[in-house]
């Protein structure tokens, strides 16, 4: 892999996406890595899953990504791909707060390079109501970014394939909720915030955000075996109690290391916390 980083410079890659997300990738990996995007017109990602649920994701989040950066691989004459996957939900600790996590991967065909990184979004815009009408959603909807922020409809109580997607405006907003709630055994509507990038604006910005991140990494090569990708690996748990000096559950450092060689190296958080909050600690607060 000699050499493989500045082999970027000049090459194009495919983009595996039909949600514009062109917009976000494609400026970081040309500025950064001189990696001209291309968008396929013809390429079918939602066979991998969509957020409105008609189609389940078929396996991991990394087993998705893979796979769909692979379909893109399919274009005639291209041999680098990327990709990118999200996924939402509560918080694991903290279930009242939404959290979203990306993902971006990098596949290069003529090295058989595999790189992926991920970041975490702890303020994205999902959201979800269950109502049977407009007006009682209505400020809601408004506060999460609508118009510019779609909607998706469907029925409370009922298959999701029935599902409307890419609502953007109040009449047909409106439609979409009382068909679904007609439909819905339990005479409701779910009113939930389109996921699709090109939908959600935030996402968009997070998706950037990431590019950029990863597009840096991938400029910093190893210094054992040149290979691309050189950043954080991991993270190890551990940062001792302000108070009682035990082991909590925050990051005690972060493990730099290569996509492509058993090289790593420990490092300090990178914001110089030595110390964790006693509110964190299961013995001053448990």
């Amino acid at each position: 892999m000699q050499g493989l980083a500045s082999a970027f410079a000049g090459r194009r890659a495919v983009l595996a996406t039909m949600h514009g997300k062109e917009r976000a990738i494609g400026p970081a990996f040309r500025d950064i890595l001189g990696i001209d995007i291309e968008v396929p017109g013809d390429l079918d990602t939602d066979q991998l899953g969509t957020f409105s649920g008609e189609i389940e994701r078929p396996g991991s989040m990394d087993e998705v990504l893979v796979a769909k950066a692979r379909l893109g691989l399919k274009v005639p004459g291209l041999d680098l791909a990327i990709a990118s996957e999200g996924s939402f939900g509560p918080h694991p600790q903290m279930p009242f707060i939404p959290v979203g996590l990306e993902k971006i991967v990098l596949i290069d065909a003529k090295s058989g390079l595999v790189a992926i990184d991920q970041s975490v979004d702890l303020s994205p815009t999902y959201v979800s109501w269950e109502t049977r009408c407009l007006t009682d959603i209505a400020d809601q909807v408004r506060a999460a970014g609508f118009p510019d922020q779609a909607m998706i409809v469907r029925p409370h109580i009922f298959p999701a394939s029935r599902a409307q997607r890419g609502l953007q405006t109040l009449e047909n907003l409106e439609a979409a909720i009382v068909q679904a709630a007609r439909v819905s055994s339990d005479g409701l509507a779910f009113v939930q915030t389109d996921m699709r990038a090109h939908f959600n604006p935030k996402r968009m910005m997070s998706i950037g955000s990431l590019a950029r991140k990863f597009a840096g990494r991938l400029s910093r090569t190893c210094s054992m075996c040149a290979a691309p990708g050189w950043g954080v690996k991991r993270t190890e748990q551990g940062l001792p109690c302000s108070w009682c000096g035990a082991p909590t559950q925050w990051v005690l450092y972060e493990v730099l290391g290569c996509y492509a060689c058993d090289n790593e190296r420990p490092m300090p958080r990178s914001d110089g916390l030595t110390e964790a909050d006693p509110a964190h600690c299961q013995y001053c607060n448990p």
